[in-house]
């Protein structure tokens, strides 16, 4: 069975659904529309050169064309995420590189290597594909405890000094505000796990049912990626929060405050 293509006709003449939400935020003063229309725009700006793009990649499956793209990804999602946590790239943007690589790779190498065993090893439909969805998980969960932990160190630096004065190390000291950080980056990939094929069918399953495949080898992808998916982003996030502590306090242990913020 093939996937049904969309005329872009068609594809054009649903635009027109966007009438609701823009007419929704209207009445209720949201202000958004601008960035509404903007988002749309760009979106499909975005997603339509990478269209052409990735033909090119899939067409050509080279190694190096793949390694290439995966690195123009992991640094667009670096930036993304020290930008959104609202920490200062020039401190923080190698951090945030060194935790995502380690992260998406690390486990990407295994789900890639020992589970799908794709032949070529670097078959763009499927090295492109998986890395990607690692890491943009991966990119949402970072912002979430990199922005979490130092706002609560911040806000509750008395309670942080508190714990050093008591006698406590320094890991002792953060580790509730790591516990705190970490915490709800988590949790929106444990609530997607615990509701999977029961509130969704998630959109890497979704694709390959809609491509041909049978259910339960989309069902086994699914899984798997979901488990690759949670491991990238406990190791991701726990690498570049340890890293960024190394950066962001001194050898007194003090919060440097002035190289954190934007």
């Amino acid at each position: 069975m093939e996937t049904i293509d969309i005329s872009y006709l068609l594809l054009g003449v649903f635009y027109a659904i966007l009438v609701i939400p823009i007419l929704i935020s209207l009445k209720l003063g949201l202000k958004n529309i601008r960035n509404i229309v903007i988002s749309v725009v760009r979106m499909t700006v975005q997603l339509g050169l990478v269209g052409l793009y990735l033909e090119v990649i899939f067409r050509l499956n080279k190694w190096w064309l793949n390694l290439i793209w995966i690195l123009v990804m992991l640094l667009a999602a670096s930036g993304t995420v020290v930008r959104n946590a609202g920490l200062k790239a020039r401190y923080f943007l190698p951090v945030s590189i060194a935790g995502l690589t380690i992260g998406i790779f690390g486990t990407g190498v295994i789900l890639l290597g020992v589970v799908v065993r794709p032949q070529p090893p670097w078959d763009a439909a499927y090295v492109i594909p998986i890395m990607g969805m690692l890491l943009g998980n991966c990119m949402r969960g970072n912002i979430l405890a990199l922005e979490r932990f130092y706002s609560s160190v911040t806000k509750r630096e008395r309670e942080y000094v508190t714990y050093l004065s008591m006698g406590a190390s320094f890991r002792e000291a953060t580790a509730p505000f790591l516990r705190e950080a970490m915490t709800p980056a988590l949790a929106p990939t444990l609530s997607t796990m615990a509701t999977l094929g029961i509130v969704s069918l998630p959109g890497m399953m979704t694709g390959q049912i809609l491509g041909g495949s049978p259910p339960m080898i989309a069902i086994k992808y699914q899984i798997a990626i979901m488990i690759a998916i949670f491991t990238a982003i406990v190791v991701s996030i726990v690498v570049t929060l340890l890293l960024s502590m190394r950066i962001a306090f001194n050898k007194y242990r003090t919060l440097k405050k002035s190289i954190i913020w934007k």
